[in-house]
């Protein structure tokens, strides 16, 4: 057996380390409101009286101590919130994001609570569901059931939300821990952090056919959502992705149809080329990467109405 040089340490990453997913799991859980005055001795035991082990004490003092979260959480700390990690998804299954919102109901103040989420790169609704209640254990539930469907690898997926209870109760996080999931969090009170989710709110409640009376039932909320969920997966052509559907480039068919619309598009030109006053056609290129939380310098990013250069 070969001897190690004096001071030559192993080589390799211990098989026992965190992943990135506990790591984050570990953070999230530490500065949650529930939790931030607390210490690391106080946090683990009163997770495993509710059933959850994320990582020993010792490990949750060691990563908020490599992140400079020791000496203080609470608000007693002045924060600067910095923006969250970008987030470059260059295929579907990579970057999913989630949020929760309200839909009403027939009886007076009271709501239903749609959970949706939204793949970034194809922009699909690969999960939802129309709940009574905002809940962590139903986003664990939808989430852990929308990555079992569609075959996601371990270790690969990345799951943006904002701060929501749901999203930081310790049944979702260690639902998250389970899959391997590495969890993101937008900043307090800032919505352009979450901004595909809020972008799909918005086409949903300014659809002509979103009811103008409340729902009349948690059946009858459901119904309209799986409709809306058909027509903007199967039939809606997105903007952000070059106009072609959610559906088909989630599942890869979108670079044949755009191979095909830029060949319509050239021999229509060649037919009339006066009517093509720039001389271009509108661009055709498949869109490679999709970014969530683009830093300053990738922030302008191609406009699938433009045309190309």
């Amino acid at each position: 057996m070969r001897n190690r040089t004096r001071g030559e340490g192993p080589k390799g990453k211990p098989k026992n380390s965190l992943s990135e997913a506990e790591k984050q799991l570990i953070v999230a859980m530490a500065t949650s409101p529930r939790f931030r005055d607390l210490s690391a001795s106080q946090i683990v035991p009163i997770l495993a009286d509710e059933g959850v082990y994320i990582a020993s004490e010792a490990s949750f003092y060691r990563v908020l101590r490599e992140k400079k979260l020791l000496a203080h959480r609470n608000k007693a700390k002045p924060s600067r919130n910095s923006k969250p990690k970008e987030h470059i998804a260059t295929g579907p299954n990579q970057v999913w994001s989630w949020d929760i919102t309200y839909l009403k109901s027939s009886i007076r103040g009271s709501f239903y609570y749609l959970y949706l989420v939204v793949d970034i790169f194809s922009r699909m609704i690969v999960a939802w569901a129309v709940q009574e209640e905002e809940s962590a254990m139903h986003a664990g539930a939808l989430i852990t059931e929308a990555y079992m469907r569609h075959g996601v690898d371990p270790d690969t997926l990345i799951l943006h939300s904002d701060n929501g209870g749901p999203m930081k109760g310790a049944t979702m996080l260690a639902t998250l821990q389970w899959l391997g999931v590495v969890p993101s969090f937008s900043r307090p009170s800032v919505s352009n952090d979450n901004a595909y989710s809020e972008a799909l709110f918005k086409t949903l409640k300014y659809r002509p056919e979103y009811p103008s009376k409340p729902f009349d039932g948690i059946s009858a909320a459901e119904e309209w959502v799986e409709e809306f969920v058909g027509w903007y997966n199967d039939e809606h052509r997105h903007s952000g992705i070059r106009f072609v559907t959610p559906s088909s480039r989630h599942y890869g068919k979108d670079k044949d149809m755009l191979v095909k619309r830029k060949e319509v598009y050239e021999e229509a030109q060649q037919r009339n080329p006066l009517r093509w006053f720039s001389g271009k056609i509108r661009n055709c290129d498949m869109i490679t990467e999709v970014r969530l939380n683009p830093s300053m310098k990738n922030r302008e990013l191609p406009s699938c109405g433009k045309k190309s250069a």
